[in-house]
């Protein structure tokens, strides 16, 4: 079984002929209005405009007939005006009802088109066959009323569902219209729809990037912040990869288109935060299958009270017809129906605003159940990049000196270290010079020579003698304590200096560690690295649960032990070499840069690779299912309190009369559940 994603009814697929395929997903429909708010909402919001306008005007001219003194013509003024309602304004109802006839099942519009045609039917009866029935009411404008209620409700919603997905408009609003397409010496501008893998574009400065490319030519800052959140501009040249939707600020590029279509970045952020919005979560299924049972039973709630109260109570016909409109209308389970997606919509929205990709309710309802989190150190917590992060300076150098050496020795070397050398140099601006003379040591570091026949060393202590290094070995000793690899200069054999290198902690590390612990999460650290460089790295953020020199393997067992304690994992990681993990986690929380979204291990994926975005979604999921809840109790309570009210509990204290306003409190009733729901929601936001 399915649910449609717009009204939330249960559908049979098997049964359903109102299908409708999107990014490779089949979605199934209760009815054809479902499947065209699916397709084409302006067109359904406009329809829905025209029935509201026809429907008010005529319903207040129902109104003013029914409770002046009108001429012995109203009641047949009257029904022509209550028919236009009835069958152009609530065309969709009947519509509806074909579509469940269809589909062998019932939904939202077989209740209201069967209770207002009941009470239309009835009151034309006693227009056309005055002598039909003892008593003369007419009940025009209940029927009309009725449905320029719902209508209004209906739009209500459909504005409220329009906020709620805001986010996701914004991310299809990115999307470019035209690309560039350069054939020969021509340039064609193209729809996007018609540009090819393969295909060259030009791109000009300020325009957006038509989409997922590989830079071939050129130079420019690209602004990524709408994907990756970052805000300062990202230079990029030949070989570098541009993501479709971000904006060339500066200088012209030529690139080759390398993904496009639905496989593109901008493309799966909308299909995952859309797919999201409307996937199941386990505590639907409850509302599911109340649901569909629900319509079939409320119709015989509502055939037994009437005749119940007609035979046994006394009633007269016209109040027993009154009594089956208000339970059925009151019942309507709209909801019921969207108390799960419309949090479910919010909540996607919400996350995708703040680059945070949640792939299924699922992965949302598993987030709000995390008490125990377990993180990677490389590239999750620290930077995954190696950064020069002490210079220790001996007597008769500079720090600018030591620096400028290792960097001149460390120049034509493509090892990490040697890399995060010199970009502390060239950060301050130090120009280093080609060596005479250049040897690499494998697994000992470099010697060079200088213009000026200075012997340079840089690496560890088997590049010098017991007698040299001991002086300093306390210093080299504290670095090295600190979780930091510690490279030794020293200039024609004698030790100079130190430089001290670690992958650095991200800013956000340790705010995000205090505020899993102090949200009562238990937190581990389960890393590859060495022990010494796991436990100064978890000393510094506060984590007591710390494994080292972790296989994958090892990492999936520790996870495994856990879950048999009774612990609901969330694991953390860079989606690459955590892959295993995050499968085994009950809930995978994946950590990438914005240019492979789809990571199949995580549900959930932090796009701007900060780590503190997997407490947000955390909490996130937490105050989502406490949406969701509100949502149920709310629609579950609505449909138990009042449908005894409508069914005649209240005329033994208020008499049948009470019937002549309540089936448009019913009305009203019902529509105010629905908005309820909705707002309810938004709040999430």
């Amino acid at each position: 079984m399915a649910n449609d994603p717009i009204c939330g009814m249960y559908v049979d697929e098997k049964a359903s002929s109102l299908t409708s395929v999107v990014a490779d997903r089949k979605y199934y429909f209760c009815s054809s209005t479902c499947k065209l708010q699916f397709e084409k909402p302006e067109k359904e919001m406009k329809a829905l405009k025209t029935a509201l306008f026809i429907s008010w005007p005529l319903t207040a001219v129902i109104a003013v007939l029914t409770y002046a003194l009108h001429p012995g013509y109203g009641n047949y003024v009257m029904l022509v005006l209550a028919s236009v309602v009835q069958f152009y304004a609530g065309e969709r109802f009947y519509a509806g009802i074909i579509d469940a006839v269809k589909n062998k099942s019932a939904n939202m519009d077989t209740l209201i088109a069967i209770g207002t045609t009941a009470a239309w039917a009835y009151s034309a009866a006693v227009t056309l066959l005055p002598g039909i029935a003892p008593v003369k009411n007419v009940y025009f404008d209940t029927s009309s009323m009725i449905i320029a209620l719902i209508l209004t409700g209906t739009y209500m919603q459909r504005l409220a569902e329009a906020r709620a997905s805001s986010a996701v408009s914004a991310l299809v609003a990115l999307q470019p219209k035209i690309a560039h397409v350069i054939e020969g010496k021509t340039i064609i501008d193209r729809q996007i729809e018609q540009v090819k893998e393969g295909d060259l574009i030009l791109i000009r400065p300020g325009e957006k990037v038509p989409t997922d490319s590989v830079v071939m030519e050129g130079e420019s800052s690209v602004d990524e912040s709408m994907i990756t959140g970052e805000s300062i501009p990202m230079t990029k040249r030949s070989g570098d990869k541009i993501i479709g939707g971000t904006i060339n600020a500066t200088g012209s590029l030529k690139a080759k288109a390398s993904k496009i279509g639905e496989d593109t970045t901008l493309a799966q952020i909308i299909r995952i935060v859309k797919d999201a919005s409307s996937s199941k979560v386990p505590i639907q299924k409850l509302a599911d299958k109340v649901a569909s049972y629900f319509v079939p039973a409320v119709v015989m709630i509502g055939l037994f009270a009437a005749l119940g109260w007609y035979s046994i109570g006394g009633v007269s016909v016209n109040i027993a017809i009154l009594i089956f409109v208000s339970v059925l209308i009151i019942a309507c389970p709209c909801a019921l129906g969207i108390a799960t997606p419309a949090a479910l919509l919010v909540a996607s929205g919400r996350a995708a605003k703040e680059g945070i990709l949640i792939k299924s309710g699922d992965s949302l309802q598993m987030a709000s159940k995390v008490d125990t989190v377990v993180l990677d150190k490389t590239g999750t917590l620290t930077k995954g990049k190696p950064e020069v992060t002490d210079i220790i300076v001996f007597s008769g150098s500079g720090e600018k000196k030591i620096l400028e050496a290792a960097a001149m020795a460390e120049i034509n070397s493509e090892h990490v270290l040697g890399k995060a050398i010199l970009e502390k140099a060239n950060a301050q601006r130090i120009k280093a010079e080609f060596p005479k003379k250049f040897t690499y040591k494998q697994g000992s570091g470099i010697t060079a020579t200088d213009n000026a026949n200075n012997v340079i060393t840089v690496g560890n202590r088997d590049l010098f003698t017991k007698k040299e290094i001991t002086p300093f070995e306390k210093r080299v000793q504290k670095l090295e304590h600190d979780g930091k690899t510690t490279l030794i200069v020293g200039i024609n054999g004698k030790p100079v200096g130190l430089i001290g290198i670690a992958d650095v902690l991200k800013e956000e590390s340790k705010k995000t560690i205090h505020a899993l612990k102090d949200s009562g999460r238990e937190v581990w650290l389960i890393t590859g690295d060495n022990e010494q460089v796991a436990k100064a790295i978890s000393k510094k953020l506060g984590i007591t649960n710390v494994m080292a020199e972790a296989k994958p393997q090892d990492k999936m067992d520790k996870i495994a032990n856990l879950q048999k304690e009774g612990h609901v994992i969330a694991m953390i990681g860079d989606g690459v070499n955590d892959a295993p993990a995050l499968t085994k986690a009950d809930l995978g929380i994946a950590i990438g840069a914005g240019t492979e979204v789809a990571i199949q291990a995580g549900g959930i994926v932090l796009i701007r690779n900060n780590i503190y975005d997997a407490f947000i979604a955390l909490e996130l999921g937490k105050r989502t299912m406490n949406k969701i809840k509100q949502n149920l109790f709310w629609a579950f309570g609505y449909n138990t309190i009042l449908i005894p009210i409508a069914a005649g509990a209240l005329i033994p204290f208020y008499t049948a009369s009470i019937y002549n306003f309540l089936p448009l409190l019913a009305a009203f009733a019902m529509a105010f559940s629905s908005v309820t729901v909705v707002s309810n929601s938004l709040l999430l936001s």
